[in-house]
């Protein structure tokens, strides 16, 4: 519950290990000074072996924080020890968005929603195909698939190396996931409308392999959530074969949104101001 004196500011947080290179303390500041609102948004750096005494300190009676938000290592143990975990986090075992109700700690996963927000932005009409190949059976796949199933996608192809890791996502997602190894990677991109690179290839100068975009349908989407460097070689690959494409920055613009929301009462925009002051601080720190 929340303190009722005039004097009560809101003091978000998010939380990782380590947790320095963190843009979401840049997302919320320039939220709170666009709205303002009377409130701080801090990097908590909180090491594994601590983190279930950071989650106690959230309800007790000298709370510093309304609520926060939950990054690597640490959003499958926030799924685990928050007391009300949403649908969406249960189904993905994890959360990446945590705030204090009535002494308890509930949590859901907004990377979902950030996911298809950005494309819903920049892609106007991307969610009209049928069929959709998602390349990486990582975490960061899960809250892909799982947000393509419920936007409606009829067909939704999962490659993985491992293909006993692309299996099991299509056994927790259900029947419109289907699992291959990455030699078929050629046979189910035919005619798709949408390809998402979930991988961590190609980020930050890593390599990344070739791929042969042509068999995508002519006005397929190509998207990639690394968004450092913004065009990614998946990206640039799909352009010079004239194919469109949206970069994953906007996913972590928009992920941030329903949790600032939540804790300081005002839903926030998502403008070219703030994508541009992200886009900045990514070049500084090259």
């Amino acid at each position: 519950m929340r303190d009722s004196r005039e004097t009560f500011i809101n003091h978000a947080f998010v939380v990782g290990h380590p947790i320095k290179h963190s843009r979401s303390p840049l997302i919320h500041g320039y939220w709170l000074e666009a709205l303002g609102i009377p409130g701080s948004y801090t990097r908590q750096d909180v090491a594994p072996e601590a983190f279930a005494a950071f989650i106690a300190e959230l309800k007790g009676a000298d709370r510093r924080f309304v609520g926060g938000n939950v990054t690597i290592p640490h959003k499958e143990a926030a799924f685990r020890l928050a007391d009300r975990p949403d649908a969406l986090s249960e189904e993905l075992g994890a959360a990446n968005t945590l705030w204090v109700e009535d002494g308890l700690v509930h949590a859901t996963n907004t990377d979902g929603r950030g996911f298809v927000a950005n494309l819903d932005e920049r892609a106007p009409g991307w969610d009209r195909t049928g069929r959709a190949v998602v390349f990486g059976a990582g975490g960061a796949s899960r809250a892909v698939l799982q947000a393509l199933r419920d936007r409606g996608i009829a067909e939704i192809h999962v490659v993985n190396r491992t293909l006993a890791r692309a299996r099991e996502l299509a056994d927790r997602f259900g029947e419109k996931i289907h699992a291959h190894p990455v030699e078929a990677l050629g046979e189910v991109m035919d005619a798709a409308g949408l390809f998402v690179n979930t991988t961590s290839l190609g980020m930050d100068g890593e390599p990344a392999p070739e791929l042969d975009f042509a068999a995508l349908a002519p006005e397929a989407i190509v998207t990639d959530i690394v968004y450092v460097p913004l065009k990614t070689p998946f990206l640039l690959q799909a352009e010079r074969q004239g194919l469109a494409t949206v970069d994953g920055l906007g996913m972590l613009l928009h992920q941030a949104v329903p949790g600032f929301e939540k804790w300081f009462g005002q839903r926030p925009a998502v403008d070219a101001t703030l994508r541009q002051r992200i886009i900045d601080d990514m070049e500084h720190h090259a």
